[in-house]
């Protein structure tokens, strides 16, 4: 008796069904490799505390540090080493004329000194990162679903549906990303929006949200697109179509799936992205606006005292580089380990 491979017993067969029925299937693969990857390990790690740190803003600032880190403080006082100190001192620099906020005092209370408002930095910084952290998450999703739909569409379908999200695609891409980013953000800040009963003011969260995820929407939908068609041409679609299974069936059970592990690893790669457009938006005052603050905006806050007391200005912009660094770890071992090419060691 003749064994035949059960790779080759059913050519036209859909690969991913095939390895799940094994019980070696694609994210049981990829889980095995993150586990052994001690840099992906130390990105989640440090990825964990950022977002654990930033949900606890509220705590610290009225448990531990009890400040209110939105409404100025300029002729309060704080406790150092059980001394009461002014929050903004006299300045010691040049002739010594106007008033400085105090460094660090590594206490519970203004743990990373105050700005020129007096207000405190560290939960100032928490706060900007669970904002920074939640307009990068959802314009991610925004743009994720908004490509994937694009991109399914204009490859699977293809003809006029194709040629006109592919021209739409070309027109958004035509734009330097952040050139578009801050026209849209200068023109509907100054303005808002208002949808019949439904109005969206321009201190809202929601502007910088949709402008951020919009923006990005080419760069994902060329890539989707590319590989809907690959996956078109395939053996397992092929059959499926000359069995005369339905096209939403097709797209449900064949497509989708394999375009998925594609959008999973453009996660953590958009999200980075979108940190730093959001920073740098909210450092041009046309993203996150007052009294709301984000990591862009404390970097605002600290552009003129990087001389006097710098922390200000360097905690956001660390916060900011050991987020984009983690998630960019993370990206790329994703990428590797969910990778046919990639063999388990």
């Amino acid at each position: 008796m003749t064994l035949v491979p059960d790779s080759i017993a059913n050519p036209m067969e859909n690969p991913q069904s095939r390895s799940v029925r094994k019980g070696s299937g694609p994210w049981q693969r990829a889980w095995r490799l993150l586990k052994r990857d001690k840099p992906t390990i130390a990105a989640a790690l440090v990825l964990l505390l950022m977002i654990l740190s930033s949900l606890a803003a509220p705590l610290y600032a009225n448990s531990v540090s009890a400040t209110d880190p939105f409404r100025s403080n300029l002729s309060g006082k704080v406790t150092v080493d059980g001394k009461k100190v002014k929050i903004m001192q006299p300045s010691t620099e040049g002739l010594g004329l106007g008033v400085t906020p105090i460094g660090p005092t590594w206490a519970a209370q203004y743990f990373l000194g105050a700005d020129t408002q007096g207000r405190d930095v560290a939960a100032r910084l928490l706060y900007g990162g669970r904002n920074s952290l939640l307009i990068a998450f959802s314009a991610t999703s925004i743009c994720l679903v908004l490509a994937a739909l694009i991109g399914i569409c204009a490859g699977f379908f293809g003809g006029a549906v194709d040629m006109v999200l592919s021209r739409l695609l070309d027109i958004l891409w035509a734009f330097p990303v952040y050139l578009l980013a801050i026209s849209l953000s200068i023109v509907l800040i100054s303005k808002g929006i208002v949808l019949g009963p439904i109005e969206i003011t321009a201190d809202s969260l929601l502007l910088p949200i949709g402008i951020i995820g919009i923006i990005y929407v080419p760069y994902v939908a060329r890539p989707v697109r590319g590989r809907v068609l690959e996956l078109k041409n395939s053996e397992f679609v092929l059959a499926a179509i000359g069995l005369g299974i339905p096209e939403w069936r097709i797209l449900w059970k064949d497509i989708l799936p394999n375009v998925a592990t594609m959008l999973i690893v453009f996660i953590p790669l958009m999200m980075a992205l979108n940190i730093v457009t959001e920073s740098s938006l909210s450092f041009l005052s046309i993203g996150v606006q007052a009294p709301d603050a984000s990591w862009g905006t404390i970097i605002q806050d600290g552009q003129t005292l990087l001389y006097t007391r710098p922390a200000v200005a360097l905690a956001p912009g660390i916060a900011i580089a050991l987020t984009v660094l983690s998630l960019n770890v993370l990206g790329d071992s994703i990428r590797d380990v969910l990778d046919p090419r990639t063999k388990i060691v």
